[in-house]
């Protein structure tokens, strides 16, 4: 059953084995906070990780993508969450896009947490990815870290022999969100899953 279930899992569009890893070792958000002044961390969590800027409306319609495309199907995962990195001042926009997204969705896995402009562009900077932020400390594109702070992604040569590269994923196109980084993310939810029944099994042998 375990087989099957990766089989299914991985048979979209990704065409590696397990998701590559393109960044070991991305450091913990040093002590961001979200609005109930509490720090949100990534370590043990399977993140996908954004970072909306300062004109977090224009981000509205991406948000909302990634809402219903990404984290509704996944939200029920134990560890999955969704955390969005954004500047001190957007916290009344971003208060209102909770707002609309709660009429249809559970958020208590979604996260926004701030810092300035400036901390937003160092924390960016250690992510060591080729793309970068705007003027506005923004990016469409959002990223998957992985339980041991890994961010994963399609890096090397597939099962096809074809060289891939991709680093994060564009909210901008619902296309790219159902297709590459829904299968991406079944992908590793697989690898976990598959973890962890092979970890209670060879618990239940030892005893």
């Amino acid at each position: 059953m375990p087989i099957v279930a990766y089989l299914f899992f991985a048979s979209g569009v990704n065409n590696f084995v397990k998701l590559p890893i393109v960044t070991s070792n991305v450091p913990e958000l040093p002590n961001f906070k979200n609005q109930n002044d509490s720090v949100i961390q990534l370590k043990n969590k399977i993140t996908i990780l954004g970072f909306p800027g300062n004109n977090v409306n224009e981000f509205k319609g991406n948000i909302t993508n990634l809402c219903h495309k990404i984290y509704s199907k996944n939200m029920e995962f134990v560890d999955f969450q969704v955390v969005y990195v954004a500047p001190f001042g957007t916290e009344e926009e971003i208060s209102k896009i909770v707002q609309t997204l709660s009429r249809d969705a559970d958020l208590s896995k979604w996260f926004f947490v701030f810092a300035t402009p400036d901390e937003i562009s160092e924390y960016y900077s250690k992510l060591q990815l080729v793309g970068g932020l705007d003027s506005d400390a923004a990016t469409p594109n959002v990223f998957i870290i992985d339980k041991e702070l890994n961010l994963r992604g399609r890096k090397g040569t597939n099962k096809k022999g074809v060289e891939e590269y991709r680093e994060g994923y564009n909210t901008t196109s619902a296309a790219d969100l159902h297709n590459e980084m829904s299968d991406d993310v079944k992908v590793i939810l697989a690898e976990y899953r598959l973890a962890l029944k092979k970890n209670n099994k060879e618990e239940n042998i030892t005893r």
